[in-house]
């Protein structure tokens, strides 16, 4: 019987006074708080599995109220995520959940996350973000991003930056979202990274896949977080990686 295995953490990082990241898998969702270690869940294979990681704003007030009431919906209304409608849907309701909080505390004006995330399916994935967060395939033909940046072009020589194009909510008026669904067919070897710029930031995409190819499961959510930490830990860290697997009925 194939099941779904999900390692998962969220970490404030070396340089923020307090997580603005949530998380969610299935059902289960990190908002605003800290992990000591990585948590593995498993699921069964077959029904739709959303595993989503969500990026508050810095600099804005509200960011984690942002990140939590996108990833709570997400969780909420995952298993219906199975067409791209469907996801590109859930995350404009996201976007009008967010706008609706902000306008009815003015302490919250201008709160913004980020998103990005997969959809599970039984022969299929469907990889979603707006912003910046990211999406990562990795098999083997190596690490592949899944994700479309939500970012200006980068000068030369420029790897990151921090200004987003896009987010649910972070401005005054409303503004429509256009989010990135894109489905892939599910390899045999099917791994999936899923992670806030606190990792991509600091960690570049040839340590990410050599990390990826040498461990699994918590394992490799904890290295991946260590070579986050060890590069100056400057923005909270959540992650999620992903693994197709198979079990017999005597295990």
């Amino acid at each position: 019987m194939a099941y779904i295995a999900v390692s998962a953490l969220s970490h404030v990082g070396l340089v923020r006074e307090h997580n603005e990241d949530s998380l969610a898998v299935g059902p289960w969702t990190l908002c605003g708080t800290v992990t000591d270690n990585p948590q593995t869940l498993l699921f069964p294979f077959g029904t739709p599995l959303a595993v989503a990681v969500a990026d508050g704003l810095g600099g804005q007030p509200g960011g984690e109220v942002a990140s939590a009431l996108t990833v709570r919906r997400l969780s909420r209304v995952g298993r219906a995520l199975d067409t791209e409608s469907a996801v590109r849907e859930a995350l404009n309701a996201c976007n009008h959940d967010v706008y609706a909080a902000a306008e009815a505390n003015p302490d919250l004006l201008t709160m913004g996350t980020t998103v990005a995330g997969v959809v599970v399916l039984p022969e299929s994935v469907l990889a979603f973000n707006v912003g910046d967060s990211r999406v990562f395939h990795i098999g083997q033909d190596g690490l592949r991003q899944l994700s479309v940046d939500d970012n200006p072009p980068l000068a030369p020589g420029q790897r990151t930056t921090p200004i987003v194009t896009q987010t649910l909510g972070g401005t005054i008026e409303f503004s429509e979202v256009h989010p990135h669904v894109l489905r892939h067919p599910l390899t045999e070897d099917a791994r999936y990274l899923v992670c806030t710029d606190g990792l991509t930031d600091p960690v570049p995409d040839d340590v990410l896949e050599r990390l990826l190819r040498e461990y699994e499961d918590g394992r490799a959510a904890f290295e991946l977080w260590k070579a986050a930490i060890e590069a100056g830990g400057p923005d909270n860290i959540t992650l999620a990686v992903v693994r197709i697997g198979e079990w017999s009925p005597a295990s």
